[in-house]
């Protein structure tokens, strides 16, 4: 199963306008630059790293798999 989401996930159209991409890019990076920093609970830490990379790879890419379905949806 997983496997069928993963080209969904990296490989699809661009879905995101040039704006949309900056601003993930940035926050994302910024996300993950803060939890880089010591924390004492180090799974908040885990979650802000992952969240910040899922942004910024957003942002890379140009494809966000939830805009996409959710279009599909409507």
């Amino acid at each position: 199963m997983a496997n069928d989401m993963i080209p969904d996930i990296f490989n699809g159209e661009r879905n995101l306008t040039t704006t949309e991409r900056a601003v993930s890019v940035v926050l994302g990076l910024g996300i993950a630059a803060a939890a880089a920093q010591p924390r004492p609970n180090k799974w908040l830490s885990l979650a802000a790293l992952i969240v910040g990379a899922g942004l910024a790879m957003r942002g890379a890419t140009g494809h966000c798999a939830i805009k996409s379905v959710t279009r599909q949806a409507a």
